[in-house]
């Protein structure tokens, strides 16, 4: 050994000369987000990327190869997918976390009590009970993992913990539409995505009648049909399944109710008439949702609730000796998250969401939420005066989709939309993702933006208009 083994910097004033440089440029480029759309990574940013292949100070280099080259997601008219944009507060929620750098699988610290203050209140906002149970997890998918478990649990009882499902015929129930999350749980958990029943809709929605047939035609062929995925806020037209009428066919068959709310399920906190689209989420078992979508926050931050605590213990909870808990000191702080989902080691997830709920409250995120969906029926206004342009079905909540031209063949029409989402990302114009609504490829605007105006959708609708001007003339 050394003298000096240890990695702090040697000259820590010097260091913190550095950091503040760099905070002050990360506060501009935020500041700015509009000025810094998405753009391609240069070939020799690129190789900077490889270890000990670049130059220059590491703050510098931070501000010179890794700031200018983000997703795009930080920018207004980013719509592509369902990514969320960040928050301010989550600057200073690095930093504090940085400093202190909390494990939170379990153990008495105060980063555990911030993460219990973030679950209750997110349980509170969805209508559980009290006592409901939660963990923060890395997003829905892994969400998606945990709540499975559990509702395997209850299907099979503890012992699948031990001796595996032992070829029990579990079968799973979701809408068409739903999330691939669910179909890579089942096959995760091995129950195998062949006995994940797609059922089918009607009006957007799963259809109960359906649902019903399909559970009675498995239980008689001797399988054991145990869950129920609904979806709040599908992943292509951002659709949202008849909660109430979901959770009936549930209670009547025995089946867990979990909910697919990755974006969605934060339409509680819209005004009316979207908030009513939440409408039975709090009958749920199991709700899987995202802060880093709809809430904005930064990534990765997800969350499982689960309305039985000890359903959600019992499918997780493993202590080995070398962490017992105690009833004082460190060792304390029971119970301990640990016991309840996949990891051991876990980041401070919970930071990012109090700093933002404590320094923006409620109302804010409402206000936001209720503009995004605002801001998708303004689309879709925008894209419908546009005689050439063809727009889509209405926007239930904050997904706009349509086509640049409606008068042109389907596989024309695809073409030429998929063109114009490349050509505005590469202009830095817009991004808009593309899917297919009845076999055409359309534009489509997921709209979890914070810093979206009107301006920028109507902006943003001309210059669809445009580039399709120059590829296939005026309309």
């Amino acid at each position: 050994m050394t003298d000096r083994a240890s990695l702090d910097p040697d000259d820590w004033e010097r260091f913190r000369e550095q950091a503040h440089g760099l905070l002050d440029a990360a506060i501009d480029r935020m500041r700015d987000a509009a000025a810094h759309p998405w753009q391609p990574v240069p070939e020799a940013v690129r190789r900077a990327c490889a270890i000990g292949a670049g130059k220059g100070g590491l703050a510098e280099r931070l501000v010179s190869e890794v700031l200018p080259y983000h997703g795009g997601n930080p920018h207004p008219r980013f719509w592509g997918w369902v990514q969320g944009t960040g928050l301010a507060s989550d600057m200073l929620a690095a930093i504090a976390g940085a400093a202190i750098n909390a494990n939170v699988g379990g153990r008495d610290h105060g980063a555990v009590y911030l993460e219990r203050a973030v679950v209750d209140w997110t349980r509170r906002q969805m209508g559980l009970p009290e006592g409901a149970s939660g963990v923060l997890v890395s997003g829905t998918s892994q969400a998606t993992v945990i709540a499975f478990a559990a509702a395997r649990l209850r299907a099979l009882g503890a012992g699948v913990r031990r001796r595996g499902q032992a070829g029990a015929p579990l079968v799973a129930y979701a809408g068409q539409g739903v999330h691939n999350a669910t179909r890579k749980a089942v096959e995760l958990l091995g129950i195998g995505s062949d006995n994940l029943r797609l059922v089918p809709s009607r009006e957007g929605r799963m259809d109960p009648q359906a649902l019903r047939a399909q559970v009675a035609a498995d239980r008689a062929a001797g399988r054991i049909p145990f869950l129920v995925v609904a979806t709040a806020g599908s992943v292509d037209l951002g659709l949202f399944d008849d909660l109430n009428a979901v959770a009936d066919v549930a209670v009547d068959e025995g089946l867990w109710l979990h909910v697919d709310g990755a974006f969605g399920a934060w339409i509680r906190l819209a005004d009316p008439p979207w908030c009513d689209l939440g409408e039975g989420i709090e009958r749920a078992d199991s709700i899987a949702l995202d802060f880093h979508k709809w809430m904005y926050v930064g990534y990765d931050c997800g969350l499982v609730l689960i309305r039985d605590e000890s359903e959600h213990r019992a499918a997780f909870a493993a202590r080995p000796a070398y962490l017992k808990g105690a009833e004082h000191g460190l060792a304390g702080g029971e119970p301990w998250y640990c016991d309840y989902g996949i990891d051991l080691s876990r980041g401070n997830r919970a930071l990012r969401v109090w700093c933002a709920l404590e320094s923006l409250g409620r109302e804010a995120f409402a206000r936001a939420i209720t503009g995004n969906c605002r801001a998708a029926l303004r689309m879709h206004e925008e894209v419908s005066a546009r005689p050439a342009m063809a727009p889509g079905p209405r926007p239930v909540a904050n997904v706009c989709v349509f086509s640049a031209r409606g008068g042109l063949d389907g596989r024309a029409q695809s073409a030429l939309n998929a063109r114009i989402a490349r050509v505005l990302q590469e202009r830095g114009e817009a991004v808009f993702s593309t899917t297919d609504l009845d076999g055409v490829t359309v534009l489509r605007a997921a709209i979890t933006n914070h810093r979206t105006t009107e301006r920028d959708v109507v902006a943003a609708v001309a210059a669809v208009e445009a580039v399709a001007a120059e590829l296939v003339g005026p309309g």
